[in-house]
């Protein structure tokens, strides 16, 4: 009798052991994780066949990597729900300029059966932290959608939306989302490539596309329709920086924020319309920058300096801008735009008019 009961026992720890494990997280196996919003749940492996549902899942299992290569996390089309920030800081793994922390689309934009209603929509629905004057009255508050703590990363192929909220609730309240956050010491080297930025500042404002502090930040190919704000560089010398092929409309805020950018940082290709303000410099002016090729039709205000969060500052010395010879300059005009949503060109200049020769836009073939 006393067999029995322990062969019982032992079949019972056996079977609490095994359903313990299924239900608990995997590490990653092999280098990639997938993810699907129907049809993932993050207990899953995280595999094609078995995916992750939600990118802060994917983040924590990266977190939990150690070692060196490659991860590569693959988000199939359709809409995820950031209801916590998914950030990335993977500690123990190893990441080098070629074997990266990469967060991409399945389907890229320049795979011939892509279509724009492919790409992984990301949208905000997380709640805000709260900031407070020295008096201790709210003055808004924030969040981060995608954070990157590590370097060596790349994110490219998806469309980042801001979050459905009401920017300016009262008085001298601002509260905001910024989707992309590169945030770290010592960081080197984060490419944001083919991604779509989309907002409206009345019914899904997105504040700021890419904050970012560390060097070798590289933009291109990036669409910003609508965005506040499009890259701000933030915090420590952002050495060697550049901007290139990216197409930015609409923009209520400031192009881009080159507070600890140095003078080497590259801008080109870049063309830009209906613009609040042009660029932002840090307040005492520091650096000057050159644009190159690039065609820029439209803005309120050309260089200004300081600002921040609330505000874009004041006007700043123009002679720090300096404009090269193949650049396009107009205060007043607006480009032409493709809004057919079927289009494979959505959102991007018409074939045939002034901008489209530069290859602007989602597209590097």
């Amino acid at each position: 009798m006393k067999f029995i009961k322990l062969v019982l026992l032992f079949c019972l720890f056996l079977n609490f052991t095994f359903l313990s494990n299924a239900q608990t997280p995997s590490m990653i196996k092999g280098d990639a994780i997938y993810l699907n919003p129907y049809k993932g749940n993050d207990t899953n492996a995280g595999t094609k066949e078995s995916p992750l549902k939600t990118l802060s899942e994917a983040a924590k299992r990266v977190n939990k990597a150690s070692g060196v290569g490659t991860i590569t996390v693959y988000l199939s089309s359709g809409i995820y729900g950031m209801n916590e920030t998914a950030d990335f800081n993977p500690v123990n793994q190893k990441f080098t300029k070629t074997n990266r922390l990469i967060i991409r689309a399945e389907i890229l934009p320049d795979d011939i059966s892509w279509s724009p209603s492919d790409m992984p929509i990301l949208i905000s629905t997380m709640s805000f932290s709260v900031e407070k004057d020295d008096k201790g009255q709210v003055t808004g508050g924030q969040n981060f959608g995608i954070l990157i703590q590590n370097s060596h990363a790349t994110i490219q192929g998806l469309r980042v939306l801001g979050e459905p909220v009401h920017e300016n609730p009262s008085k001298g309240m601002l509260i905001r989302n910024y989707p992309i956050v590169w945030e770290g010491k010592d960081l080197e080297d984060l490419r944001i490539t083919q991604c779509l930025f989309l907002g409206d500042k009345f019914a899904s404002p997105n504040h700021l596309g890419v904050l970012a502090s560390g060097k070798a930040l590289e933009v291109d190919h990036c669409v910003f329709y609508g965005v506040k704000d499009a890259v701000v560089m933030w915090k420590n010398p952002a050495s060697n920086a550049s901007m290139h092929h990216n197409l930015i409309i609409n923009s209520y805020g400031g192009i881009v924020w080159t507070w600890s950018a140095t003078n080497d940082f590259k801008f080109y290709n870049n063309v830009i319309s209906n613009a609040n303000v042009l660029w932002i410099l840090d307040k005492d002016e520091k650096e000057s920058f050159l644009i190159e090729n690039s065609i820029i039709v439209g803005y309120n205000s050309y260089v200004n300096k300081g600002g921040g969060a609330h505000g874009f500052g004041e006007n700043a010395n123009p002679e720090k801008l300096k404009i090269a010879k193949d650049v396009i300059l107009k205060k007043e005009g607006k480009l032409e735009i493709i809004e057919d949503q079927t289009d494979k060109f959505y959102l991007h200049i018409k074939a045939g008019t002034l901008g489209s020769n530069l290859g602007a836009g989602l597209f590097t073939k």
